[in-house]
């Protein structure tokens, strides 16, 4: 019986492998995914990502933005005004020449002006560079905001990808069972038929085979929903077909707990990204502070007037002065406004220090919990490989006695309940194993897109 299932897989087999053949080039390559194919994708079609790519544009633009603060403000005007009427004055009565108070003409009715303006500030109590750092900082966050969502995105596609190996595994080991289960249940049909077992007997081997179709279904159905998971992730068609690279394995980690902080410590992009909020307040108050001095600025201003368009100057004025001059202001007094402005950044500043102080804790115990959970897959793992070989013998026997009818068709039906939970709890420690992996390589800050 056992050779007639193993020559019937191997023929399954090999016609699924022709027809994978008998498929058009493009079409096989474009459903097999590797772990790293399946990440690059994920990173290209990921909205979140391309979200975060917005707010790194936006955050350069306005770091640029405030870099003009430095540098020299041009502006122009032209304006045109119309008088009620040509602008004059009267000329007291001078006897013996005049007996009569004379008025005489100073402008003209139409008068346009254009004028340009160079502005360059000198000092501005150190405003304009502290508010260029608050931008510099902010497009620093933008990036290391952008490198959080590509480290879920990666977590994310791993846990996907690793919950599809192990939904294969649970579906192999619930058509193993099925496999068994049916050899089992034609046995007894076989003893039944001939008197050497009751129909109770058949009945049970019965049962069990439909609660084994049932696993089946359902393991179906896990696997199905993984893979629909699997696109949704990748943003894909739901129903996209999947096929990826079996990379399902335990491989050793051997970081302690302590060199797992530190590595979180140092590399989690949410840390970076709290450090530069610290900092950036620190700058703000700084910007703050600036409205404490008086702003200096060289100003240079050219002008021309006319009583037409042209500004060609006019009877009563030349068509063309300039000037430079020095300016300074200075806003002394507004009611303790800008003390309250500069207690309230202040208080900002205190409180992402304290917020980064928390993060730092919270990291900590994100890591330790990761770690842990690991630690107990692996063992998980170690004790499942020793159950598996118990289970497989224990069936074996059984099997054995209930051919030689020593045995009967409930031992034989509990010790194939026994090796198939012990094939499912490997199967499932094993794909916990790199699920938890992944989640701690995400906790750390690592970016680690091979399963090596």
């Amino acid at each position: 019986m056992k050779g007639n299932l193993e020559r019937l897989r191997r023929l399954a087999a090999v016609l699924a492998l022709v027809a994978v053949l008998a498929l058009p080039a493009g079409v096989a390559a474009e459903d097999f995914l590797t772990l790293e194919e399946s990440i690059e994708l994920a990173l290209r079609q990921s909205v979140l990502i391309h979200a975060a790519e917005e707010g790194v544009r936006a955050a350069e633009a306005l770091k640029k933005e405030a870099f003009t603060g430095f540098l020299p403000k041009l502006s122009t005007s032209y304006n045109y005004t119309r008088l009620n009427s040509e602008p004059y004055t009267t000329m007291p009565a001078l006897p013996p020449l005049t007996t009569s108070p004379s008025r005489l003409v100073v402008g003209t009715e139409n008068n346009y002006a254009w004028a340009s303006e160079v502005r360059q500030p000198l000092f501005a109590g150190g405003g304009i560079l502290a508010n260029y750092e608050v931008n510099r900082l902010g497009y620093d966050i933008s990036l290391t905001e952008k490198a959080a969502t590509v480290h879920d995105t990666i977590r994310d596609v791993k846990i996907a990808y690793f919950n599809i190996l192990k939904a294969e595994k649970l579906l192999e080991v619930a058509r193993q069972s099925v496999a068994q289960l049916t050899s089992h249940l034609n046995v007894a049909r076989n003893f039944f038929e001939v008197g050497l077992i009751p129909r109770n007997d058949l009945l049970q081997s019965e049962v069990s085979l439909a609660n084994g179709e049932l696993s089946l279904s359902r393991a179906e159905n896990g696997l199905e929903l993984a893979r629909s998971r699997f696109n949704t992730v990748l943003r894909r068609d739901i129903g996209t077909p999947v096929r990826i690279e079996d990379i399902l394995a335990y491989r050793p980690y051997e970081k302690t707990l302590e060199e797992s902080i530190a590595a979180a410590l140092e590399n989690r992009p949410e840390i970076r990204s709290q450090t530069l909020k610290v900092d950036q307040a620190r700058s703000q108050v700084k910007l703050a502070r600036s409205d404490y001095f008086p702003t200096i600025s060289a100003v240079g201003h050219y002008e021309r007037v006319g009583d037409r368009p042209g500004v060609s100057g006019s009877d009563f004025k030349d068509a063309e002065n300039w000037y430079v001059m020095g300016q300074a202001s200075w806003t002394f007094w507004e009611w303790g406004k800008t003390k309250n402005r500069v207690d309230a950044v202040r208080s900002r500043e205190s409180q992402t220090q304290y917020v980064l102080a928390n993060l730092k804790d919270q990291v900590t115990l994100e890591v330790k919990d990761a770690y842990l959970l690991l630690k107990e897959a692996e063992k998980r793992i170690q004790v499942t490989r020793k159950t598996i070989e118990q289970a497989r013998e224990n069936h074996r026997i059984n099997e054995e006695r209930y051919r030689e009818q020593v045995a009967t068709s409930t031992d034989v039906l509990d010790a194939l309940t026994l090796l198939t939970s012990a094939r499912s709890d490997y199967a499932t420690a094993l794909g916990n194993y790199s699920i938890d992996r992944a989640r701690l390589e995400r906790a750390m800050g690592v970016i680690e897109a091979k399963n090596r």
